[in-house]
């Protein structure tokens, strides 16, 4: 599939567009931002480890019955995907208390969390992408009340599918955060998931493995990434 003119450049991925209006090719960036943006980096190969994680697990996903935009991959650090038209939500599934949920709640991080808590935020860089309710979201049509449902059970499925996943080769799934599209008629799963995207910490020593290394400056971003590419065989 060829790669034609450049669609969208985002903080950690470039989109083309291809000869099918279809299907886009998404190249991914060693580049790092926190904190919206105020804080920028490099991470080596964060690229290749996002790309190949994601695809990993979208084909995990998939196998369970989860549709995602996933159609192949064709580099280390780039892939097709099906073009959807992306809700503008960030769906965000808490397992234990972490970041900004400890300090809005004031549990201490680390803090096992009675049942897994689902979020949203609105996916807007210029207000901050805040955190809104299912009623703002209906009241804003940035949604369906259906469309929510579908995502709200998607996401829980999604969450059982990596915890277990994650447990098998040493890792705590803290948090993520997902994003969906509509695709044709239906709602699927797109974006990413990597440690860019997800809290990991290992299981026997709790050890971050993600990009709060790189958020709160604790060294050792790519090792970090790099145990995570390990573990997953990649």
């Amino acid at each position: 599939m060829k790669k034609l003119d450049m669609l969208y450049e985002g903080k950690a991925k470039k989109v083309f567009l291809t000869e099918d209006s279809d299907v886009l090719i998404v190249d991914y960036k060693d580049d790092a931002t926190a904190f919206n943006g105020l804080k920028k980096g490099s991470i080596e190969n964060k690229g290749v480890v996002n790309n190949r994680m994601s695809n990993l697990l979208f084909k995990m996903l998939e196998k369970g019955g989860i549709e995602t935009h996933l159609i192949e991959e064709i580099s280390d650090r780039e892939t097709l995907v099906k073009k959807v038209s992306i809700v503008p939500l960030e769906v965000i599934v808490r397992n234990v208390a972490a970041g900004s949920f400890s300090k809005r709640f004031g549990v201490e991080e680390g803090t096992l969390l009675a049942s897994p808590t689902l979020e949203f935020c609105y996916k807007n860089d210029n207000l901050g992408d805040p955190m809104i309710n299912e009623y703002q979201i209906l009241a804003l049509d940035l949604a369906t009340k259906e469309e929510l449902e579908q995502i709200s059970e998607m996401t829980f499925k999604i969450n059982d599918m990596l915890v277990a996943f994650f447990k098998e080769i040493g890792i705590k799934l803290i948090d993520f955060k997902i994003e969906f599209g509509r695709y044709h008629d239906r709602i699927i799963l797109a974006d990413e998931i990597s440690p860019d995207t997800c809290r990991l910490w290992d299981a026997n020593t709790n050890e971050k493995l993600d990009k709060d290394r790189f958020r709160r400056d604790l060294g050792n971003v790519e090792g970090a990434y790099e145990e995570v590419f390990k573990r997953l065989g990649l």
